[in-house]
């Protein structure tokens, strides 16, 4: 059966004058889904139950629920989202003094094989459809409102996967999330983290999109960035720098630079300086971040002087720089160990 929320308004509205239903069932259907984020037909209350029932036999909804969740230390929660297709991805709530954020996954694995990153040793199993994204978003704002009594107020697509090499569900889910017969959200309120997919970085450009664009940057040199981040090597950060200034002049907006700090391997003052040189090439800010330790990986975070140093080298020549902390680390929900340690995942390790 077809999924319901696979059709647009139009199509939905077809349905019903073609099924010789009131063609205004169509909107409060299509309030339900978007608006209300129904994760079934039963719930569908100002609709009759024959309605219902026919509506049941007609669709799928292909909801996602939530498996397994742990709370940490600081408040953060993680979830293993289940898929209908048995499938689980992880989504994070992530709770701060100034914010309540949502970070979500577009992707069952992940094909970029990032050495520092737990989802990297997945498999790609298949790319996530623009409901399943949206309902991690609808999940977690209620558990932030739940919980802590705080709505949500920022989304971060820097869970399990690429969102670039998603690109036309990504920007669907958005879609639907930003507007005023959706959930409503500021495009500004959301951002979408790419490893570096030069090509897709220029259409996001084109298409003159709204929300705010991190790139997982790490090195800002050619021949370190290759040994972490294999994706380099078929899109260099010469590449990369053309297509950031082309979003940029497209959006006007500045895009993060993410920068996890590696002991002995990018926190050096020489790193310091090809990132600011990366900086001047393209205009952006720059997040640094502490390193979370994953099973079976080489790498340790860098001790809190040579991050002082590192962060007051940029600071100290006008980069926007900011120190972020990680959150979720006593239940594996930090930055790059989503998938770490999830007995629940059922995609499958690379050979």
């Amino acid at each position: 059966m077809q999924n319901i929320r696979h059709l647009s308004q139009e199509e939905l509205t077809n349905w019903f004058t073609t099924n010789e239903e009131k063609p205004f069932r169509a909107k409060q259907v299509w309030e339900w889904l978007w608006k209300k984020s129904a994760r079934s037909f039963g719930e569908m209350t100002n609709l009759s139950q024959a309605l219902r029932e026919k509506l049941e036999a007609s669709f799928v909804l292909n909801a996602v629920t939530i498996d397994t969740f742990q709370v940490s230390r600081d408040r953060t929660i993680k979830n293993a989202f289940k898929l209908y297709d048995g499938n689980i991805v992880e989504g994070v709530l992530i709770p701060t003094e100034t914010r309540m954020t949502a970070c979500v996954s577009s992707q069952v694995g992940c094909s970029l094989t990032c050495k520092f990153c737990a989802t990297g040793k997945l498999e790609r199993l298949r790319n996530l459809t623009a409901d399943e994204i949206y309902d991690q978003v609808a999940i977690i704002r209620e558990q932030s409102e739940k919980n802590y009594g705080i709505p949500l107020s920022n989304i971060v697509y820097m869970g399990m996967g690429e969102p670039l090499l998603n690109y036309t569900n990504v920007l669907k889910s958005i879609e639907r999330i930003t507007a005023g017969d959706g959930l409503n959200m500021a495009p500004k309120r959301i951002t979408v983290s790419t490893a570096g997919i030069a090509k897709m970085i220029h259409k996001l450009g084109d298409d003159e999109v709204k929300f705010n664009l991190a790139l997982s940057l790490h090195a800002a040199n050619d021949e370190k960035r290759n040994k972490i981040m294999p994706i380099n090597e078929s899109n260099s950060l010469d590449a990369l720098a053309d297509a950031l200034n082309h979003f940029g002049d497209k959006t006007g907006s500045r895009v993060t630079f993410e920068y996890i700090v590696f002991n002995g391997f990018n926190d050096e003052v020489k790193d310091a300086q090809e990132l600011e040189a990366f900086c001047r090439r393209v205009k952006a800010k720059v997040n640094l971040i502490e390193y979370n330790q994953i099973d079976g990986n080489e790498f340790a975070n860098t001790s809190d002087d040579k991050m002082k140093v590192f962060y007051s080298y940029l600071a100290d020549r006008g980069i926007i720089v900011n120190l972020r902390r990680s959150r979720g680390k006593d239940i594996d929900a930090a930055c790059g160990q989503l998938a770490n340690k999830n007995e629940h995942a059922v995609v499958k390790l690379k050979k």
